[in-house]
């Protein structure tokens, strides 16, 4: 029986974007869990994040735990330098003034904080300093991090989610607590890691789609013999930093085994680079499509607005698909969430049924977006307290503030008071809207929306819309990669 000091701390980082994660944003959650402390952190044992699998893992084998704090905010730009300090500043606080045996934490792998570019590996770094070189250190990351050498020199061991949506974030947590068991059993493992020459777009990386499922398949038939942990981190290709990009890696009893599996998957990679490319279509083209293809279908067509997903970056507030959803006369349509706060509070003091005059969104001040201003009847209001049932974040409890349901012609509009990508079903419901009784769904995300959406769905569309996520990294104005990395599959080369 061991003392393991849990902590996590999590936040993807679009450098690009407009908005920053500052310490109330963590607070909040904003579609994470509760900022919580202490034995709160242990009631996460049910949600399934990669705590609630670490947790239920070491109690299980009757491991004392000695939770700290967890803490996680919805994609934005840069974390600020308070809230960096604050959060990291208290997890190593702990390491310091406790007894222990080893530390467990859930990480993202892809922040970037005002003052750091590698807040995972300057956490890391720090943690290494305050508990010596021998004790050991294990973390769970997200499929998206962007994997640094810090980060994988200052942890014990390292291990990545393997679905994307991801489903397996609990299972993660899970396989976290068999290496930190191995390392607390003496075992030294050795590690072998390679950097892609190419950023992937995230609709790329869907796991239920090939050619990432087959790629993780083989990530998973590589653990075997003296090869105990493989991980491939497709990367969170909107940080501008020189360590942003795709990275495999891999644990072993021996050194040349790990590389070998290290090396099979690299090759693989560079030869299928092609396939990663990922085809968009213009609004009013995915609107017309998702029309034509629902005219005769007993379930909606679903169509990603995936760059302004608040789940990479965006602020959920773009109405250039709720323009053309409108300009193409589209009927029984929803689109959702939207995020402004002030919007939902005008209809909920109208009440039900008022009809108001409103300038709905199109804050984001990217070029194409602009507010939605017309006539919207409220059709339902809520208290916006819900709990996700579906794949994703199952289990956990979430409170959005006020919601309503606006319409406008024959779409509804769920509006929300705080950010959530839009991956429940549930968050349609909690606006009043039955998504199986809709026919066309444009959902603020750009791929864990497939977890819950896609048994139901006649059909789902990619829609390139004006938004703070760039779907392709090639579009982006990068400045500090790491020269000759390909800023998509088969793309130019960054110059730097």
């Amino acid at each position: 029986m061991s003392t393991i000091l849990i902590a996590g701390f999590q936040h993807e980082t679009n450098t690009f974007a407009p908005s920053r994660a500052t310490y109330e944003n963590f607070q909040r959650g904003e579609g994470f869990p509760l900022m919580s402390r202490g034995d709160d952190v242990l009631a996460l044992r049910e949600v399934n994040i990669p705590a609630g699998g670490f947790i239920r893992a070491a109690e299980a084998q009757g491991h004392v735990l000695m939770p700290v704090i967890w803490a996680g905010a919805s994609p934005s730009a840069h974390v600020t330098r308070d809230a960096f300090e604050r959060i990291a500043g208290e997890i190593v606080d702990a390491a310091r003034s406790h007894v222990f045996d080893a530390v467990y934490l859930d990480l993202h792998g892809a922040m970037v904080a005002e003052h750091v570019d590698d807040g995972e590996g300057e956490l890391l770094a720090r943690m290494r300093e305050a508990v010596g070189p021998d004790m050991p250190i294990v973390a769970s990351l997200d499929l998206h991090a962007n994997v640094t050498e810090d980060m994988l020199r200052h942890a014990d061991a390292l291990v990545a989610y393997r679905t994307y949506p991801h489903v397996d974030m609990a299972e993660t947590g899970a396989r976290a607590f068999a290496l930190l068991e191995r390392l607390l059993a003496g075992e030294r493992l050795q590690h072998a890691s390679r950097r892609l020459p190419f950023l992937i777009p995230i609709n790329g990386m869907c796991t239920m789609l090939e050619p990432s499922r087959g790629m993780y398949a083989s990530v998973a038939a590589l653990e075997q013999g003296a090869v105990v942990s493989v991980s491939f981190a497709p990367g969170f290709p909107a940080a501008d930093f020189p360590e942003c990009g795709p990275v495999i890696w891999a644990y072993g009893n021996a050194p040349k085994a790990a590389h070998a599996a290290v090396d099979m998957l690299y090759h693989r990679m560079i030869d299928e680079e092609a396939a990663w490319r990922v085809p968009f279509l213009s609004p009013d083209d995915a609107v017309r499509e998702a029309m034509r293809l629902s005219a005769d279908a007993c379930r909606p067509v679903v169509i990603a607005d995936t760059q302004d997903n608040p789940g990479a970056g965006g602020d959920a507030n773009t109405m250039e698909m709720l323009h053309a959803l409108v300009r193409n006369g589209a009927k029984g349509a929803a689109i959702g969430l939207i995020y402004d706060p002030a919007a939902a509070l005008a209809a909920h003091r109208a009440g039900l049924g008022a009809r108001l005059e409103l300038s709905l969104g199109g804050q984001s001040r990217v070029p194409g977006d602009r507010p939605f201003d017309g006539a919207f009847e409220v059709v339902a209001l809520s208290d916006g307290h819900l709990r996700y049932d579906g794949p994703m974040m199952n289990g956990m409890q979430a409170e959005l503030g006020p919601v309503a349901c606006l319409r406008v012609d024959d779409v509804l509009i769920a509006v929300s008071s705080s950010k959530a990508q839009m991956l429940d079903r549930n968050l349609y419901r909690v606006a009043g809207i039955q998504p199986e009784d809709m026919k066309i769904l444009i959902n603020k995300s750009s791929v864990h929306f497939r977890a819950d959406f896609e048994p139901i769905a006649e059909a789902i569309l990619v829609a390139k819309a004006p938004g703070p996520m760039t779907a392709d990294p090639a579009d982006l104005p990068w400045t500090r990669l790491a020269p000759g990395i390909r800023t998509s599959p088969g793309g130019e080369a960054f110059a730097g």
